[in-house]
C-alpha cells in the first residue's frame, strides 16, 4: 500500500498525525543545515520570552506601553533591530499587547515569523497561521527601534482593513499607523506617510513615487524616502506581479485603431485570412487576408510606406479579436474594459494594455474609447521595491519561489512550522484523456462529495471556466457561490461562508483574498460537525503555470490543524499541457470514464508545469537583467532632479551655461522669480528627456534580440545602445534647457510656460501594463523569421511594450 493510502485509510490519530509531520518535513530539510540552525536559535528565543508572559500580564496598560518606550531609548542606529535579550523582550511584551489590543495571544510561531521578518527574511506561513498578527508585531518592532515602515498589501481593501483592525495594537505599543487608498487625497497620503507604519497596497506607492516624479515643487511631493517594506503576499507580489510595470501617462494627440479596423478585422476568417502559432502567442495575415484587408480598406497598399501606421493598426487589431478573450482576458464592465489578473483571477484594479492595443479591444466590443497618451515614467514593481534597504514579507508558499527571491532581491526564506500538524490530505492529480471527460469526473466528484454535506471549494483557471462549471452543476439541481474577477468587491462575505456544511463555492484564484475560511461557518459554531464530514474539500479543475498558486488553493482547507482534503483535476488537452508538454502514448490504458493511470501521462502533465514555471522565470530573470540598467539611469536622473528641486542648482546650471543672460536677469528680476523660473525650465527639459528616452528603449528592445542571430549579445548590444544614448539626451536635455534660458521672458511675475513652448500635459493619470499577452520580443522575432522564410508578405504584429 502506498504511502498516500495507508495516510487516508489510517484510523489511528496518533500514527497519523506522526506520518502528516514525517511528510511535512520536507519544508524543513529543504533549508540549508545553517539556516536550519538560525531558525532554531530563534525559536529558543521565543520560548524563553514565555517566561515573561506572567510579570507582563500583572502590568497597566500605561505600564505595557511605558516599556514598549524604553525600548525606543535603547536603540542604536549601527544596530539591528534587536540583541537577543532585546528580541526576548519584545516577543513578550508583543504577545501580552496582542491579547490586550485585539484578542489575540500570539503562538509561539508567529512570534517566530515575526522574528525572522526582524530579521529580514520571507516568512512562509500556512494559510490560518495569522500572518497578519506576525506582521504587525513586526512593523511595529521596527518603528520602536526607530525606522518607518510601509506594510504593502495587494489591494486598497486588505490595507484598509489590517490598519484598523491591528490599530488598537500599534497604539498601545505607542506606535502611529494610517493607510492609503486609491481614493486618498494627497493630504491625506502625506499624514499617513507621517505615520511610523503605514498600510498600503504595492501600486498605491508606487504611483506615489511616479507622480513625484513630475512635480515641479518640492511642496508637491508625497512619497518619502523609502526604509522598510514588508510585503504580504510576498511570492505573488515580488514574483508573480514583479515584471508589471506600473505606469504615469500624459495626455497627448495619438491615433488608434478604431471601430472601423475592428469591423474589418471581425470579418476575417480563421485558417484562410489569418493563422496563429501554436501557442497561441502571436497571429499573421496570410497573403488572402491581406488582399481581403486591402479591399475592405479602399484598395490600398498596405506595405506603401504611407501606410506604416495601417499596417500597425491592422496587426494590433488583429491582435484583440483573435488572442484576447472576454470573461478570460478581460471583462466589460460599466462600458468598460476591466483586465483580469493572470496569477489572482480577479480585476486587475488600474491595468491597461499598452494603449493601442487596450484601444483595439474597446473598439472590438464597441465601446468609446477611454484618453490614450504617451509614458512620462515607469518603474516596474520590482525596481519600486528594490529601494528599501530593508526588504520583507510573509506568505503562505514562499519555498518553491527562494531560488527567485534570493537571485533577485537577496532574500532569504524561512519556514515556519503551523501551530498544529497540517492534517489535510492531498491526493494525486487525476489526468484524463480530454477537457469533456475531465469536466465531467470532476462534476461527478463534486456531486457525490456535496451529497454528504462537505463544504467544497472549487478553484479553476478563469472566469469563463468558472461559470460554465457552475451551469454545469446547476443543470444537476446544484447551487453554487461564484466567486471572479466579475463580483470581487463581495468576496470577502463569500468565502466567509465558504466552510458551513454544504457549501459550495467556485472561484478563479485564492491568493490574497484576505480571509480565513473556517469550519462551520466565520464564528464556527458548526465546527465539529464540519470536521467530521471531512472539513473543506478543494478540488482544482486544472493546474496553474505555478505550483506556488495550486498550493494557494490547497492551502485554503486543514488551517489550525482542521481535517481536510484536495485534489486536481487535469486532461491531456488542458492549454498548459498542449503547449508544454510532450506527445501522449496512445497505447496507454484508459478508463471507461477517460481517466489515464499510467505514470507517464501524469509525469507529462507535471513536466508541463515545470516547463510553464521555466519559463515565466527566464521572463522574470529577462526583464530584471534589461531593468538593471533602466533603474540605475533612473535612479541619476532623479539624484539630479532632486537637486534641482530642493536647491538653487537650476540657478547655478543656468549660471554655467549662460553667464551674461543670467548677469542681466539678476538685476531684472527678484532672486526667488529667477531660481524658480530656472527650476521650470529645467525640470521640463529633463523629464522631456526622460520620456523620450523610455520610449527609445522599448524601440531597442523590439529589435534587440534579433542581433543574437548575428552571434552578438542581445544584453550587451542593449547596454552598448542605452549607456550613450542616455548620456547625449541628458547632456541635450541641459543645452536646450539653455536655450530655452536664453530667449524666453522671464520678469517679476515669473515665467509663462505656455507662451516658452514648455507645455506640460493636460491631463497625467496611471496605470499598470499588463503581462505582454503576446510573449517576448525573441519570440516574436523568431515568428518573424519564420514567416519571412515561409514567403510571407506579412508584417508581425507590433504591439507597444514597456
Amino acid at each position: 500500500m502506498r504511502r498516500r493510502d495507508r495516510l487516508q485509510t489510517t484510523s489511528d490519530p496518533e500514527p497519523r498525525a506522526r506520518l502528516i509531520d514525517r511528510l511535512n518535513g520536507w519544508a524543513w530539510r529543504a533549508l540549508s543545515r545553517s539556516e536550519r540552525a538560525e531558525v532554531a536559535r530563534y525559536a529558543a528565543l521565543v520560548r524563553t520570552a514565555g517566561e515573561h508572559e506572567q510579570r507582563l500580564e500583572g502590568l497597566s496598560d500605561a505600564d505595557l506601553s511605558a516599556e514598549a518606550a524604553r525600548m525606543r531609548g535603547s536603540a542604536k542606529a549601527d544596530r539591528p533591530p534587536f540583541g537577543n535579550e532585546e528580541l526576548v523582550a519584545w516577543c513578550a511584551l508583543g504577545r501580552e499587547a496582542a491579547r490586550r489590543a485585539v484578542g489575540l495571544r500570539a503562538f509561539d510561531v508567529q512570534l517566530l515569523g515575526m522574528a525572522r521578518m526582524l530579521a529580514g527574511d520571507v516568512v512562509e506561513m500556512a494559510t490560518g497561521e495569522g500572518k497578519t498578527l506576525a506582521g504587525a508585531l513586526a512593523a511595529a518592532g521596527f518603528a520602536v527601534r526607530g525606522r518607518s515602515v510601509q506594510v504593502l498589501s495587494v489591494n486598497d481593501y486588505l490595507a484598509r482593513r489590517d490598519a484598523e483592525w491591528m490599530g488598537p495594537l500599534y497604539r498601545l505599543l505607542g506606535v502611529s499607523v494610517d493607510w492609503i487608498t486609491a481614493g486618498s487625497t494627497p493630504a491625506e497620503r502625506r499624514d499617513a506617510y507621517a505615520a511610523e507604519v503605514t498600510y498600503a497596497s504595492v501600486s498605491e506607492i508606487g504611483f506615489d513615487v511616479l507622480r513625484d516624479r513630475v512635480c515641479t515643487d518640492a511642496a508637491e511631493l508625497v512619497a518619502p524616502r523609502p526604509d522598510v517594506a514588508l510585503v504580504d503576499e510576498a511570492d505573488s507580489v515580488l514574483v508573480d506581479e514583479a515584471r508589471v510595470p506600473l505606469v504615469l501617462a500624459g495626455s497627448t494627440e495619438e491615433t488608434t485603431p478604431g471601430e472601423r479596423m475592428a469591423r474589418v478585422v471581425a470579418s476575417l476568417r480563421a485558417g484562410r485570412h489569418y493563422q496563429t502559432d501554436t501557442e497561441g502567442r502571436n497571429v499573421f495575415l496570410t497573403p488572402a487576408g491581406e488582399r481581403a484587408v486591402e479591399a475592405a480598406l479602399g484598395g490600398v497598399d498596405l506595405y506603401a510606406a504611407e501606410h506604416v501606421e495601417t499596417i500597425t493598426q491592422v496587426n494590433v487589431a488583429l491582435h484583440a479579436q483573435v488572442l484576447l478573450h472576454r470573461d478570460v482576458h478581460y471583462l466589460v464592465r460599466d462600458g468598460e474594459i476591466k483586465l483580469i489578473s493572470s496569477s489572482r483571477g480577479r480585476v486587475a484594479t488600474l491595468q491597461r494594455w499598452p494603449d493601442g492595443l487596450h484601444a483595439a479591444v474597446e473598439a472590438k466590443e464597441g465601446l468609446t474609447a477611454t484618453g490614450s497618451g504617451e509614458i512620462l515614467d515607469t518603474i516596474t514593481i520590482q525596481g519600486l521595491l528594490t529601494r528599501y534597504p530593508t526588504l520583507c514579507g510573509m506568505t503562505g508558499t514562499a519555498l518553491v519561489a527562494q531560488e527567485q527571491l534570493r537571485t533577485f532581491y537577496k532574500l532569504s526564506v524561512t519556514v515556519i512550522p503551523p501551530n498544529t500538524p497540517c492534517q489535510r490530505v492531498d491526493e494525486p492529480s487525476r489526468v484524463y484523456t480530454s477537457t469533456a471527460a475531465k469536466e465531467e469526473a470532476a462534476i461527478a466528484e463534486i456531486t457525490a462529495a456535496h451529497a454528504t454535506g462537505r463544504p467544497i471549494l472549487v478553484g479553476t483557471l478563469d472566469v469563463a471556466e468558472s461559470e460554465r462549471l457552475a451551469a454545469l452543476l446547476a443543470e444537476r439541481g446544484l447551487a453554487c457561490v461564484v466567486l471572479n474577477a466579475k463580483n470581487d468587491a463581495e468576496e470577502a462575505a463569500i468565502i466567509a461562508h465558504a466552510g458551513e456544511e454544504g457549501a459550495l463555492t467556485i472561484s478563479t484564484q485564492m491568493a490574497g483574498r484576505g480571509t480565513d475560511i473556517r469550519l462551520g461557518g466565520p464564528d464556527g459554531a458548526d465546527h465539529d460537525n464540519v470536521a467530521a464530514l471531512g472539513g473543506l474539500y478543494v478540488i482544482g479543475t486544472g493546474h496553474h503555470p505555478s505550483r506556488r498558486i495550486d498550493d494557494q488553493l490547497r492551502g485554503r482547507s486543514g488551517r489550525q490543524g482542521d481535517p481536510g482534503g484536495s485534489v486536481f483535476f487535469a486532461s491531456l488537452e488542458d492549454e498548459q499541457v498542449l503547449q508544454y508538454g510532450s506527445a501522449h502514448d496512445p497505447s496507454a490504458p484508459v478508463g471507461a470514464d477517460g481517466r489515464v493511470e499510467d505514470r507517464a501521462a501524469h509525469r507529462q502533465v507535471a513536466h508541463a508545469q515545470r516547463v510553464a514555471e521555466g519559463t515565466n522565470l527566464t521572463i522574470h530573470s529577462t526583464t530584471w537583467r534589461y531593468n538593471q540598467l533602466i533603474e540605475r539611469q533612473r535612479e541619476l536622473l532623479g539624484e539630479l532632479r532632486d537637486q534641482v528641486l530642493h536647491t538653487d542648482h537650476a540657478t547655478e546650471l543656468m549660471a554655467q551655461r549662460c553667464p551674461d543672460r543670467c548677469a542681466e536677469l539678476r538685476q531684472a528680476v527678484p532672486t526667488a522669480v529667477l531660481d524658480e523660473a530656472a527650476r521650470l525650465i529645467v525640470l521640463h527639459h529633463v523629464d522631456r528627456c526622460w520620456a523620450d528616452h523610455l520610449a527609445f528603449l522599448a524601440d531597442v528592445r523590439e529589435s534587440i534580440h534579433l542581433r543574437s542571430l548575428a552571434g552578438q549579445d542581445p544584453l550587451a548590444e542593449f547596454h552598448r545602445t542605452a549607456i550613450p544614448a542616455f548620456k547625449r539626451r541628458l547632456a541635450d536635455a541641459l543645452t536646450e534647457a539653455a536655450d530655452t534660458f536664453e530667449r524666453v521672458t522671464i520678469s517679476a511675475d515669473g515665467i509663462d510656460l505656455d507662451a516658452a513652448g514648455l507645455r506640460r500635459p493636460s491631463a497625467t493619470w496611471t496605470y499598470l501594463v499588463n503581462d505582454n499577452p503576446f510573449g517576448t520580443p525573441f519570440e516574436r522575432a523568431l515568428n518573424r523569421i519564420g514567416r519571412a522564410l515561409r514567403g510571407s508578405r506579412s508584417a508581425p504584429a507590433e504591439e507597444s511594450s514597456s
